[in-house]
């Protein structure tokens, strides 16, 4: 016999889904002792509403004995109620913390601008919009720069002319100290000459063989030419200097230069930057600005990088030491159904509030258009895994005293059984259970009252009792 069969009057039982190797729970725990939980009371509506249509069905049918009906065990095999039935399964039990929290951009990334005092010319893109790293996001006027630009290159060719002229003046006094300095050798070699002729003249005066007067002539000769050798010198002198000062102010023209290329450079940059382009890929989150504006220090976009978001949740600190680094967990929405997200833990803040003693825990989501920043959202924080017996829920009949009951298969009657070409039919038994947590696609843990491999009711069970007898299709 299969894990479960199906009646004919029911529409098909959905299968349990596993996720991964654990199916999702919830943290509370039903307690046999206390009034029926929350998560039970649809269950107990749709079997009182079924029970108490069922009865006023049956009250009003039609019957030869005055209303009389026969009962489950007076029926003839083919008369019996078919049902279905389902094995309890050992199955991966996830119990989790349940928290809330608020959607949060993971990184936020400001868009300033890079340039100031331009207005903005166009806008290309609009809050929520997908970009690229790179993509143009604005266009600012570029006018004044491409005005400024002009005036910085007429600059530029002003002080090349300049820097030209001041190269003519220094090879000019590079070639007057070269011609100093060849005077200055004349002078020294006039002067030598002379010095050695007044030595000569000299000798023939002491000897009586020249004149008084010749002999002053040469010594004035001599003390020109001497003369004419410092002269020179100072001329060396004076023109070095003059190397120096057109080295000097060459050097001022070549700065002129630099800086004015300099701005024609930082300039250029700066029109370039009138496109204001994304730094990294993602989300316009915010537009803070609108054509016409003048850039300043001021934001002009905020982007969600890569479209990543989290839930920052809120954990009392009694609670927060069940939560792990890098534990699943399961993000729904009370405002859309749809929200059924997996998410993990990635931070666990170092600090708790004060005020309300609780802890930020930022769970990663996956990018996705059902959540947005700011919107408040539900989350199942993994807290640990255990194998645990489950059935379809099913088959758990809420009682009014809190407790639940499940119809197991007790006896196969074998004498009815053979009567039938493809069912048997079973006597059923009334079961106390205790139920656990509620697990995913309509699966419940029993924590007490059966065992691996009991096969209970499913479809059919409200309308039974302890000891009826069923036929169960194989």
């Amino acid at each position: 016999m299969t894990n479960e069969s199906f009646v004919e009057f029911k529409a098909e039982e959905e299968e349990p889904e596993v996720v991964g190797n654990s199916i999702r729970t919830e943290e509370k725990r039903f307690s046999p002792a206390s009034a029926p939980l929350p998560w039970l009371m649809p269950l107990f509506l749709g079997t009182g509403l079924g029970i108490g249509i069922a009865s006023v069905g049956i009250s009003l049918l039609p019957s030869p004995n005055q209303g009389s009906i026969a009962k489950p065990s007076q029926l003839s095999p083919q008369t019996l109620p078919t049902v279905t039935v389902a094995e309890a399964v050992t199955t991966p039990i996830t119990r989790s913390l349940n928290t809330t929290g608020t959607v949060a951009a993971r990184e936020h990334i400001l868009v300033l601008p890079q340039t100031s005092g331009l207005q903005i010319k166009k806008i290309l893109v609009n809050e929520g919009k997908q970009i690229k790293a790179g993509e143009v996001l604005a266009i600012l006027d570029d006018s004044v720069l491409q005005t400024q630009i002009d005036q910085a290159k007429a600059k530029v060719k002003s002080d090349q002319g300049l820097l030209e002229q001041k190269y003519a003046a220094l090879a000019q006094a590079r070639a007057n100290v070269a011609q100093a300095r060849a005077n200055l050798a004349g002078a020294r070699a006039g002067e030598k000459d002379a010095l050695v002729k007044l030595k000569n003249y000299r000798q023939l005066g002491t000897a009586g063989a020249i004149s008084r007067e010749q002999l002053d002539d040469r010594a004035t000769t001599a003390t020109t030419k001497t003369e004419a050798v410092n002269a020179a010198v100072e001329a060396v002198n004076a023109a070095v200097a003059t190397i120096g000062s057109a080295q000097a102010t060459l050097n001022s023209a070549q700065a002129d230069v630099q800086n004015s290329v300099a701005r024609v450079q930082q300039l250029q940059t700066q029109l370039g930057q009138t496109l204001v382009r994304s730094p990294v890929a993602g989300i316009i989150a915010k537009k803070n600005v609108e054509v016409g504006d003048v850039t300043s220090t001021k934001q002009l976009f905020e982007i969600i990088r890569d479209g990543e978001l989290e839930l920052q949740a809120q954990v009392p600190e009694t609670q927060l030491s069940q939560v792990v680094i890098g534990v699943d967990a399961q993000i729904t929405s009370d405002s859309d159904s749809r929200v059924h997200l997996p998410g993990k833990v990635r931070e666990i803040s170092p600090t708790v509030d004060e005020k309300n003693r609780k802890a930020i825990v930022k769970i990663n989501l996956s990018p996705t258009p059902l959540l947005r920043p700011g919107m408040f959202a539900r989350a199942a924080i993994t807290t640990s895994t255990a194998m645990g017996v489950s059935i379809p829920a099913k088959a758990v009949l809420p009682q009014s005293d809190g407790k639940a009951i499940v119809f197991t298969l007790s006896s196969e009657d074998k004498q009815r059984s053979k009567a039938l070409k493809k069912e048997l039919v079973y006597v059923v038994k009334a079961q106390k259970v205790q139920v656990g947590e509620i697990i995913s696609h309509g699966n419940i843990e029993i924590q007490q009252g059966l065992n691996t491999g009991d096969r209970v009711v499913v479809a059919g069970a409200p309308y039974l009792k302890d000891g009826d007898r069923v036929r169960v299709p194989f």
